[in-house]
């Protein structure tokens, strides 16, 4: 009885000798990981226009690859309705066939239905803004020969106007200097610009099409990317954490995909409104405006705006007074736009309160300006999801009745 007891004496404290040991590895590796982020922080403090410098030259390099991801889930959204309504028989006989040739279509179909809406776009849009400009420059041309007239008759009056001494005081030739080194400078600065313009335009361009390779790219493999993806997440992370991650990923592109939806759905009842509405006020331009604005509400904040400045600017040329009835009509359907319609029709779609619609446009777009607002519904929507997933059991563990909610 003493040797056992002896046994199971040195078999326990050899066991909590080994779980002691485990305990104090874990915290050295605590410890250590502590001190290292510690240092990096201090590190980066100190040197702040170091870090910025390699972070935004990291995301310069980086501005294909992330402008392709994001393109790839916006086409991803019509490219799967057209997969489920083109490709959902999949006879057995050509089920081989339309794997192959289905999402190449589908990738193919979609960029031309895009590239149709941007023509059509800027094919009725364009001509009016040619025409609009054409006719205005007529009208330039004739204000500055009466602008010439008005010159000559003031130089002849001149002399009745200003003492003929005065006229002789002035330094002609410093203000020849002035104006030439005026003209100088101007056209200095104009070349400069026009050179970075042109450099930021060829910069743009060439990440568009880096990006939209990439982007297609995705959606060739998008299942064995993800597969890849789940693969090193489960190689590397606990099991539970990651099925959860999962689920939070999964829910987030389902919202963002209706976020994008809704978008698409609200631009068009707002281009629809600002035709009606024009019509029967007797606006020029209807048609043209509302599509226009159609197509730019869907860009963030600036959009509404450039469908205001052309609109405005088109009808300002042929009546001046209806200008200025559009600026008030379109003042007044914005505040209707974003006030009832938005938060109603986006709301609905991603399964956010037209209130919480309201405070995460206003919450985030104040904070993080056009990139805040574009994803601010999406985010708050996937936190008030994930939110009320929490709250719901969490108030039944504790037996809280409804009858103490209201």
């Amino acid at each position: 009885m003493y040797i056992h007891y002896n046994l199971y004496a040195n078999y326990t404290w050899g066991m909590g000798g080994e779980i002691d040991l485990e305990l104090n590895r874990r915290n050295m590796q605590k410890i250590i990981s502590i001190i290292v982020i510690a240092v990096l922080l201090y590190w980066g403090l100190q040197n702040l226009s170091t870090v910025s410098s390699f972070f935004s030259r990291t995301f310069q390099i980086l501005t294909p690859f992330l402008l392709g991801m994001c393109m790839a889930f916006v086409l991803n959204v019509p490219m799967r309705i057209i997969e489920k309504k083109l490709f959902s028989y999949n006879l057995k006989s050509k089920k081989n066939i339309n794997d192959k040739i289905k999402r190449p279509i589908s990738i193919l179909l979609t960029i031309i239905f895009i590239l149709a809406i941007i023509i059509l776009v800027t094919g009725i849009v364009i001509p009016e803004l040619i025409d609009t400009i054409s006719t205005l420059s007529t009208n330039v041309s004739n204000s500055i020969l009466k602008l010439q007239g008005l010159y000559n008759r003031l130089m002849l009056k001149l002399p009745e106007i200003i003492p003929i001494n005065t006229i002789n005081n002035i330094n002609w030739d410093e203000i020849n200097k002035t104006a030439l080194d005026f003209l100088k400078i101007g056209t200095t600065n104009i070349l400069g610009l026009t050179v970075s313009i042109a450099s930021s335009i060829f910069s743009g361009i060439l990440n568009f099409i880096l990006g939209l390779v990439f982007a297609i790219y995705i959606l060739i493999q998008k299942e064995k990317l993800s597969k890849q993806f789940k693969k090193i997440m489960y190689a590397y992370l606990p099991e539970g954490k990651v099925d959860r991650i999962l689920y939070i990923l999964r829910l987030s592109s389902k919202i963002f995909s209706n976020f994008i939806s809704g978008q698409c759905l609200e631009a068009v009842i707002l281009g629809a409104m600002f035709f009606i509405s024009m019509t029967i006020l007797g606006l020029p331009y209807a048609l043209i405006i509302g599509v226009l604005i159609s197509f730019t509400a869907l860009i963030p904040l600036v959009g509404g705006f450039i469908g205001l400045f052309v609109g405005t600017f088109l009808i300002l040329v042929s009546d001046p007074v209806k200008a200025l009835w559009f600026i008030i009509l379109f003042f007044i359907l914005q505040q209707i736009e974003g006030n009832l319609i938005y938060p109603r029709v986006v709301g609905n779609s991603v399964g956010l309160p037209a209130i919480w619609v309201l405070a995460a446009i206003t919450l985030l777009g104040s904070t993080f300006g056009i990139v805040g607002m574009l994803v601010s519904v999406p985010v708050f929507s996937v936190i008030y999801t994930l939110l009320r997933e929490d709250v719901y059991p969490r108030l039944k563990a504790k037996k809280i009745s409804p009858e103490k909610l209201k």
